[in-house]
């Protein structure tokens, strides 16, 4: 095999095409090895195998900074700088990161995982390279979904008026087909088009429409818009980027590495400023399942390589049992609306898009303005629920405080991804919400430990006006309940075992952990009491102070750092009582990635060895 002969990505330089078609063939098949036994961002990286290889065939991965934008689609990039032999341990405690990670190699030039930072990144390393007067070219490469996102707008914008040279974006276009690039015809079109004149004969020619016949005018439209949008496709990303000061090059196809090098060559050799590279791609080349189904194979968990199947677990997840519930609601509340940041298949909201297109809104990996966006519906009486990740709820933490807090807007957060993860790692981790949402005030923080309380927790938020509120939960199976639940209600916890002289008091994605433990201590021979909290803000006061006030210990659980999260303010609540407490949960670091037993094994956070550290606190 090619691949397993190349030492170094310079090697690339002297290879010739025929070669690099065989190797873009081997990567590929290697993608698909490793990815079907580790899961991962499968369908992105199939569609960058040539852009990748083009990349290293023109530029220098040491001297030349690439960024790749949030990093998934960079597997062809890591196997060719080095990391083929490590390539197996992709997403595994200890392996290769499933994104960019600059710890992991000198080739990654910025670490990535969330979307729409590349171009920031690189424009800031282009300045960096100029103050310090050194060479090479700083490159971003961003897909189309990242372009939703307006932090990158602001980047480009602000490339522009720098004007640096060496400074090139790669926009990676994998929704839309092919256009032709006509050269100096589409840049004439292009400046006729922003014309008054055409603006003018476009208005004249709508207005012509409405004296036609009724049988002609139907016909008449449709065959306008359609020259239009013909137009459009050729014409205006040159436009947009061409007005923010870049010098546009495409659309060219990004599967031909003979094409796409050559182009860069002219590139790095004789354009001056900054160059936005168009390039169209397929999601998913050269993997029939993934080419036909793009969606499904974007991020997955372990499949069937030969015929692309995924593995079923045949359970209900917390995203699924979320989405029937708002589903269910949404039947009786025509109010009701469902707003999500790209995530419509990942948040459990498929149905609900299906069911009530105009009620639902994806508005992209544009999280600020997915939470503001509520907060202009909620003031118009429309009850939104909010589903995000809570990685990706961080980048819209002002926007919560200031346009839905503030103003006491009746905003649904629906948080999911609550706590760990899994293999995508540190930054995708939910670690921070609490800690981040505990400080705001007029919120309400809720926490269910099984999918009825879930469903419970949804429908009181159907109805509650006094302010927003979010509902965190985790990633997986959602736990079902073994007995009848005392009703929910806010501020009021669960006890789910009466005991003595100690306390567990757990939040609700903690509670499976909590609950082996209590079961670890019974067999030693303690009594303790085991608390739901289900209300992580307001907490259940007046319950916490009677514990306070019998127990000699508290013990706290929770699936957040402990840094300003609940076992804190637990703390800070009883911190006039004689018990002790004790807060259990994530570090004050960035956990990798793993499988979630393996990082809850990692940071000591497992029943066998909370049971041991309580029971050394009771000696102490």
């Amino acid at each position: 095999m090619i691949l397993d002969q190349i030492k170094d990505p310079s090697e690339l330089k002297q290879m010739s095409l025929q070669k690099l078609g065989v190797l873009a063939r081997e990567i590929r098949k290697r993608i698909v090895d490793v990815v079907s036994v580790n899961g991962g961002h499968i369908a992105p990286s199939l569609g960058t195998v040539e852009l990748t290889l083009a990349l290293l065939s023109v530029f220098d991965p040491i001297k030349d900074r690439v960024v790749w934008d949030v990093g998934h689609q960079s597997y062809a990039w890591k196997i060719l700088t080095g990391r083929n032999d490590r390539f197996h341990t992709l997403r595994t405690l200890g392996g290769i990161s499933g994104f960019t990670n600059r710890d992991e190699s000198p080739c990654d030039a910025f670490s990535t995982g969330h979307s729409s930072t590349s171009v920031s990144a690189a424009l800031g390393i282009a300045c960096g390279r100029d103050l310090q007067r050194e060479d090479g070219f700083s490159i971003a490469v961003i897909g189309d979904g990242a372009l939703t996102g307006g932090m990158s707008f602001e980047a480009l914008n602000h490339a522009g008026h720098l004007q640096k040279n060496k400074f090139l974006v790669i926009l990676n276009d994998n929704a839309m087909s092919i256009s032709q690039n006509v050269g100096g015809l589409q840049k004439y079109m292009a400046r006729m088009m922003a014309s008054r004149p055409y603006n003018t004969l476009k208005q004249q020619i709508w207005d012509l429409s409405g004296i036609l016949p009724d049988s002609l005018r139907r016909r008449f439209i449709i065959g306008a818009q359609k020259i239009e949008e013909s137009m459009m496709n050729i014409l205006v990303p040159n436009i947009i980027f061409e007005d923010l000061g870049f010098k546009y090059v495409g659309p060219i196809d990004g599967h031909d590495i003979k094409l796409l090098s050559s182009i860069m060559r002219r590139i790095r050799r004789h354009m001056i400023g900054p160059v936005l590279l168009h390039v169209v791609t397929q999601k998913g080349r050269g993997y029939v399942p993934a080419e036909n189904d793009s969606a499904s194979f974007h991020g997955v968990g372990p499949f069937d390589a030969n015929s692309g199947k995924q593995a079923c677990s045949g359970q209900e997840g917390w995203n699924q049992v979320f989405g029937k519930s708002l589903l269910s609601l949404a039947e009786t509340n025509p109010k009701i609306v469902a707003i999500t940041a790209a995530m419509a298949v990942g948040t459990g909201l498929a149905e609900f898009e299906k069911k009530y297109p105009r009620r639902f809104f994806d508005v992209g990996i544009a999280e600020q303005h997915a939470v503001t966006m509520a907060a202009g519906l909620a003031s118009k009486g429309i009850r939104p629920f909010v589903a995000i990740y809570s990685t990706f709820l961080q980048r819209a933490i002002d926007q919560v405080i200031h346009d839905v807090a503030l103003p006491r807007l009746p905003v649904v957060l629906c948080i999911d991804r609550a706590g760990f993860v899994g293999e995508d790692g540190a930054t995708h981790h939910g670690a921070f919400d609490v800690s981040l949402l505990s400080a705001v005030p007029n919120l309400m923080i809720l926490s269910p430990s099984t999918a009825e309380e879930l469903d419970a927790m949804l429908r009181f938020a159907s109805t509650y006006t006094d302010g927003p509120l979010a509902i965190r939960y985790p990633r997986g199976t959602a736990v079902c309940a073994q007995e009848e639940l005392p009703a929910f209600e806010p501020g009021k916890a669960r006890i789910v075992h009466e005991g003595k002289d100690i306390a567990l008091v757990s939040d609700g994605g903690a509670m499976p952990i909590a609950q082996k433990t209590l079961e670890i201590l019974k067999t030693a021979g303690l009594k303790p009491w085991l608390v739901d909290l289900r209300s992580l803000k307001p907490l259940d006061e007046k319950l916490l102070k009677e514990l306070g006030e019998s127990c000699s210990h508290i013990f706290t659980f929770e699936t957040n750092v402990i840094s300003g999260g609940t076992g804190s303010r637990i703390a800070q609540l009883l911190c006039s009582k004689d018990c002790r407490v004790r807060n259990f949960g994530y570090p004050d670091s960035f956990v990798p990635h793993g499988k979630i037993s393996e990082l809850n094994e990692l940071i000591g956070f497992t029943p066998e060895h909370l049971a041991q550290e309580i029971q050394n606190s009771l000696k102490a």
